[in-house]
């Protein structure tokens, strides 16, 4: 696997292509990442590379992650991710991860927390359909029949029921860079991604093959 990069989303906009068409993209502040450990098969039984992103205030953090985080660098740092590469000899901790990693064109997977819904029903969590709308029915946004009867008379794991909506990792592949601006650490891609405005995201490489620009370990 390939060392990605966390950023923030910042929100939607378009941008125009080559023929006038609008195309909606996502603006991501990727970025930049501190290396703030490196893992070893000898040592870790794998190797890994750690990067930190976003500040964090010092009363939020307790003495080992503070000293962790010394080992790299002065500033504290909110969120740690690691990823499995096959050689960590062209990483050093303390140093940088940068927008520089993609360009325009490249292929990536983006993973992000999804806009928690609150507590949703049948119709809006699972696309069911309602019952009769007319007079004296009962059933207008029921769920129906929910299981057998006395045989195993309860409800199976996993019944597409009512219940908590949204609020889940959710991860979009394929997503394609339209723009890299290097100076402002900003990812623009081409769509949506999941999670609100400011909510934290994973961006890696796709690495399947005859993707465009794609790195590969």
């Amino acid at each position: 696997m390939s060392v990605g990069i966390l950023g923030k989303k910042l929100g939607m906009s378009q941008l125009f292509d080559d023929k006038g068409n609008a195309v909606p993209v996502t603006l991501i502040q990727a970025g930049p990442c501190r290396v703030t450990q490196l893992k070893s098969l000898p040592v870790d039984g794998y190797s890994a590379v750690q990067i930190g992103f976003g500040l964090s205030k010092e009363k939020l953090l307790n003495k080992p992650k503070k000293g962790h985080l010394a080992k790299s660098g002065d500033d504290l740092l909110k969120h740690l991710k690691e990823y499995r590469v096959e050689e960590t000899a062209q990483y050093e901790i303390g140093s940088q991860i940068t927008v520089d990693n993609f360009e325009v064109g490249q292929k990536v997977d983006i993973s992000g927390k999804s806009m928690g819904r609150g507590f949703a029903g049948y119709q809006k969590r699972h696309g069911f359909s309602r019952g009769p709308m007319s007079h004296g029915s009962k059933n207008h946004r029921q769920p129906g029949s929910t299981g057998a009867g006395t045989t195993p008379g309860r409800i199976y794991p996993g019944k597409r029921m009512a219940g908590r909506y949204g609020g889940k990792k959710i991860t979009t592949k394929g997503l394609i860079v339209v723009k890299v601006d290097n100076e402002k650490n900003l990812i623009v891609v081409k769509g949506s991604v999941p999670g609100k405005p400011g909510s934290l995201l994973n961006i890696r490489p796709n690495n399947k093959v005859g993707n465009k620009g794609g790195n590969k370990s």
